[in-house]
């Protein structure tokens, strides 16, 4: 019967999950809230910590390039600092009503019956005012950010970690993510603007999206100068929605370049 054959030809879908990174990622950088997190760390640095002033710039930038964050360089090297407290003065100071509600994002990801995660490096604190400001607090299924990945837990080891903070871009931070949030890398794109967060994440399986760039790079399978352009980018999506009778009903995605 053809119509029978029709039916046993569908195959699975080729992404079960949509995983994102939040800074500068659901946001432009243009935004400059990145800039002003990190006048906020240098100041953090100086001000709570006693570094010395011209010594900061360059020593924020290594520990960045070495363990991935500035914070998590800064307890790696010995600073003993409260988590809660820099987040607050680091994040907490930000000024998020630069953000405005991006209902084309908002309708986008309604638009997909597929799950989707953050994955974030932030607190937890900043990550949901982030979405709040967005209008984007109720499009996720589940949030992995600092505080999933770095649980308060009593430890009686004296030696030192390498990294006692485990964030992007790391490999232990990939792989907890996907056990705390029950994802298979194989079967996930993942959108990031950080070079250095997607190569490890290709290592460990997953799809990767550089966000921000038209430009493709090793460790990144497609780039988009703008998250908006996803339906652009990866129409296939859209098209297994649409095969399965569940409409788009959001506005079209902003037209911008996408090179894959």
């Amino acid at each position: 019967m053809e119509g029978e054959n029709c039916y046993q030809k569908v195959s699975e879908p080729k992404y079960d999950c949509l995983l994102f990174d939040v800074d500068d990622t659901l946001y432009p950088l243009s935004s400059g809230i990145s800039a002003k997190c990190t006048k906020n760390i240098i100041e953090y640095m100086i001000n709570k910590l006693g570094i010395e002033e011209d010594k900061v710039p360059v020593m924020c930038a290594q520990l960045y390039k070495e363990y991935g964050t500035t914070m998590a360089g800064l307890k790696a090297i010995g600073y003993d600092l409260d988590y809660d407290d820099y987040h607050s003065f680091v994040h907490g100071r930000l000024p998020y009503e630069w953000l405005k509600p991006d209902h084309t994002l908002r309708n986008l990801l309604h638009s997909l019956p597929i799950r989707k995660v953050i994955f974030s490096n932030a607190n937890e604190a900043h990550v949901a005012k982030v979405l709040q400001r967005l209008g984007l607090e109720d499009c996720f299924d589940d949030i992995v950010c600092f505080e999933t990945l770095n649980p308060k837990v009593e430890n009686d080891s004296k030696e030192l970690p390498k990294t006692p903070v485990v964030c992007k871009p790391h490999e232990n931070a990939f792989e907890q993510a996907f056990k705390i949030a029950e994802i298979n890398p194989h079967k996930t794109l993942f959108f990031d603007d950080s070079i250095r967060n997607l190569q490890t994440a290709k290592i460990t399986g997953l799809h990767t999206v550089w966000v921000g760039s038209s430009h493709r790079t090793e460790g990144v399978d497609y780039s988009l100068e703008s998250i908006h352009n996803m339906k652009e980018a990866f129409s296939e999506l859209w098209e297994a929605v649409e095969k399965s009778d569940v409409g788009y009903s959001g506005r079209p995605a902003i037209e911008t370049y996408v090179r894959a």
